[in-house]
């Protein structure tokens, strides 16, 4: 292999300083060894202000398409002659959308690694999309990369990708810009400094199951009244959600803080953090928890089991139980030895998911698999 550096494009839908794999996807970007990896960037919809700035930053090229909406596929035409004209060395795609388009573009450019990488999905309900991952993406990428052994082992028993082509590569813990943000929550819910304070910061999507947690929280006050839930975040499922807190009756005890620049700020400010997910890859709310010195009590779906030792540094429960969800949460916040004792465990787990650790394991990948190349085609890699 060559001394010059390795080219990189990362695809992406929208790039944001939001949403776990959209954080992801511009941590590594910002993180690669600047000596050994030369880094651009495409969002065909564009970027966010803060993001595109931390390339800039970085000194990161950004392309965009101008694609506007979902269906405005033929912004996506001049995404060939840009592959072509750089002549990239690898392709890296990120999420559903981006896997698709750019392992066909990639191996019609003959791009000489292609990666698609899935964030999160539940393998189930969208046949075609488990076509598609199996007969396309699964085909014509280099590699289709699963952030936890959960889901690498979907994607080869439900949709039949070949095992060869499956690499599983954690998610990293990505702090937000705003990390030393001083928040009260207490303070400006009206709450007392001791009033028990727990909940949840995410993108309000059905995946997320909400529903749960508010059927929890209906649960919990029965034995902890004076328990108080604060939701973070917003989404097509908020208008569910409002109409849940109605139906429970739970309006006094709940709060809806809506999207927030001071996340890290906001769990320091919870006794417990929790998840009621239906499905998850490796979720980096998780990571931000053990950062922030906030015990969690999620679902036992997808990768958490994987980062979450259930009873050393968190708690684990069944997914659609908001009973077990419930009991866990009153656990923790009447035991605060136990809060204490997961916390301490949990943050001395994150070293392993920093970005800079997994993007040194990306790195490994792009080189190993350019010499995969060159051995392949009887020569050096250029």
């Amino acid at each position: 292999m060559s001394r010059e550096r390795i080219k990189i494009l990362y695809l992406i839908g929208f790039l944001s300083d939001n949403g776990g794999a959209e954080r992801f996807a511009l941590g590594l970007a910002t993180h690669l060894p600047p000596d050994r990896f030369e880094v651009s960037v495409c969002a065909p919809r564009g970027a966010e202000p803060l993001a595109a700035a931390a390339l800039a930053d970085a000194g990161i090229p950004l392309i965009g398409l101008g694609r506007k909406a979902k269906w405005d596929v033929h912004r996506l035409g001049a995404l060939p002659g840009i592959v072509r004209r750089h002549r990239f060395d690898v392709l890296h795609a990120h999420m559903f959308g981006s896997n698709l388009w750019g392992t066909l573009v990639g191996s019609a450019c003959r791009v000489p690694v292609v990666i698609a990488q899935e964030h999160t999905w539940s393998y189930e309900g969208a046949p075609w999309r488990t076509w598609l991952d199996g007969n396309v993406i699964g085909r014509f990428a280099t590699r289709f990369v699963a952030v936890s052994e959960a889901d690498a082992e979907r994607m080869v028993t439900i949709e039949h990708v070949p095992m060869r082509k499956v690499t599983v590569v954690p998610t990293a813990y990505v702090p937000q810009a705003d990390g030393s943000t001083d928040t009260d929550l207490r303070a400006e819910l009206g709450l007392a400094p001791d009033m028990p304070l727990y909940g949840s910061a995410s993108n309000m999507r059905p995946q997320k199951a909400l529903e749960v947690m508010l059927e929890a929280h209906a649960k919990l006050l029965q034995t902890c009244p004076g328990a108080h839930l604060a939701l973070a975040g917003d989404g097509d499922s908020r208008p569910d959600v409002e109409r849940r807190i109605r139906e429970l009756s739970i309006g006094d005890s709940t709060h809806l803080l809506g999207v927030r620049t001071d996340v890290d700020a906001v769990i320091r400010c919870f006794d417990v953090a929790a998840m009621s997910s239906d499905f998850e890859g490796m979720p980096l709310f998780a990571f931000e928890c053990f950062a922030n010195h906030t015990p969690l009590v999620a679902t036992a779906v997808g990768g958490l089991p994987e980062i979450v030792d259930d009873g050393r540094t968190g708690m684990l429960v069944p997914p659609r139980r908001p009973d077990l969800l419930a009991a866990q949460i009153e656990l923790l916040l009447r035991d605060p030895a136990l809060r204490e004792r997961l916390t301490t465990a949990a943050r001395a787990e994150l070293d392993a998911y920093s970005i800079d650790a997994i993007a040194g394991k990306w790195g490994d990948l792009y080189e190993s698999l350019l010499r995969e190349r060159a051995a392949a085609a009887g020569g050096a890699h250029v």
